[in-house]
């Protein structure tokens, strides 16, 4: 097992980190007016566009004498910035998309303005009322894998899963323990209430906690509110809040209909395992292995690093689960139109036929022998074992590339 000093010697070499998702908003700047890159607090938005369009100025939005100007004189504040401006947090001024509207239009310039927002739910109201056909959006969430490979592959995936991949828990050098609790506090004391007016914070406090108990379970609103002491309607709007603020999402079944009997709720899961396992009470990376949440966590760290594969280069997910009312399921489908691929997700380091059993069903119900595949699993070694590909944590993109 490796130490914790890899991921102390990975501070060394944080500041030469390359985000993926740097091609594609290059593309996009040079093909529309505006590019949105949005995602969760502390995911590195603003060290991206900086570094990614070093050329253009800055300003936060969330600095009171910079937001007054915006809002007290939007003209003004976008003349004195005519060649290029990154905005920060810039749904903290929605008025202000009006008057970015009417520039760009004038100027008729490509990559006048890039914008950033952490909150998903007012940034694409916004941007959907006023700013449609003008601007490209691309989320950015926290590390992947290959992002953080530049010291080389992590032996240990329980310390992936435990320290989760917000950039402020590598670059500062911050413990877990001591950055996530204070990162759930200021999101349930500053952007909830910025997105809902939710009056106890305590019963949304443990309404998050009530979601990491259930990641890679069935959604089940009315279960989860009970459990809550909250209505059903409250449950609904708050996980609404949770999705809107890059905390939660869900993962929609897959509904080809072999035999109409398949279930429609979604299942959730948490954008970072970190935040996950702080909500949970795990304090160290030898708990991960024992916890009884083990197996949905390591679900939820693959399932994760696909949907950055996607968002990474722009495109929309195409990912899913399927399963049918008897409980018999695929853990993670990927549909791209033209065909499909089918993936178990098992944190044992030991391959058995027991994980192969969805994969079989499905290859059956589907009558396509040739239905590309996998296992991605615990261990560290890719191979093929009766007709499936066997392929170790720390490479599930490689599906991609097959």
């Amino acid at each position: 097992m490796h130490s914790d000093c890899k991921f102390v010697q990975l501070l060394i070499y944080l500041v030469v980190i390359n985000r993926e998702i740097t091609t594609k908003a290059h593309q996009l700047a040079d093909k529309f007016p505006i590019l949105a890159v949005i995602g969760p607090r502390q995911s590195g938005k603003t060290t991206f566009v900086k570094s990614a369009f070093a050329g253009m100025d800055y300003v936060n939005l969330e600095e009171p004498d910079v937001r007054l100007f915006a809002q007290k004189d939007p003209r003004s504040f976008l003349a004195s910035h005519s060649h290029g401006l990154i905005i920060d947090e810039a749904q903290r001024v929605p008025e202000i998309f009006s008057y970015i509207q009417a520039f760009s239009d004038s100027s008729k310039k490509s990559g006048q303005y890039i914008l950033t927002g952490s909150q998903n739910f007012l940034l694409h109201e916004n941007i959907s009322q006023t700013l449609a056909g003008r601007v490209s959006i691309l989320n950015l969430l926290p590390f992947s894998f290959r992002e953080l490979s530049i010291v080389g592959s992590e032996k240990d995936f329980s310390e992936y899963i435990y320290r989760g991949f917000y950039p402020p828990i590598y670059d500062r050098k911050i413990e877990p323990t001591d950055w996530y609790p204070n990162y759930i506090r200021t999101y349930v004391e500053r952007d909830v209430r910025q997105l809902k007016n939710v009056t106890d914070l305590n019963s949304f406090t443990l309404f998050v906690k009530l979601c990491a108990g259930r990641i890679g379970q069935l959604l089940n609103i009315s279960s989860l509110a009970a459990d809550s002491g909250i209505a059903v309607n409250t449950a609904k709007s708050w996980i609404s809040i949770l999705e809107s603020s890059f905390v939660i999402y869900r993962l929609q079944p897959h509904h080809q209909n072999f035999n109409k009997r398949l279930v429609k709720m979604p299942k959730i899961y948490f954008y970072d395992t970190g935040l996950a396992c702080s909500l949970l009470g795990i304090t160290n990376s030898n708990q991960v292995k024992v916890h009884y949440q083990f197996g949905s966590l390591f679900e939820n760290l693959i399932i994760t690093e696909l949907l950055k594969f996607r968002l990474n280069r722009g495109l929309s997910s195409n990912i899913y689960f399927w399963r049918d009312k008897l409980g018999r399921e695929i853990d993670c489908l990927i549909d791209d139109g033209l065909g499909k691929i089918i993936i178990e997700i098992k944190g044992g380091m030991t391959i058995t036929d027991d994980y192969l059993k969805g994969l079989n069903h499905y290859q059956e119900l589907s009558g396509k022998r040739k239905l590309k595949s996998y296992v991605i699993y615990g261990g560290d070694k890719s191979y093929s074992f009766l007709s499936h590909e066997m392929i170790p944590w720390y490479a599930a993109n490689e599906i991609f590339a097959n």
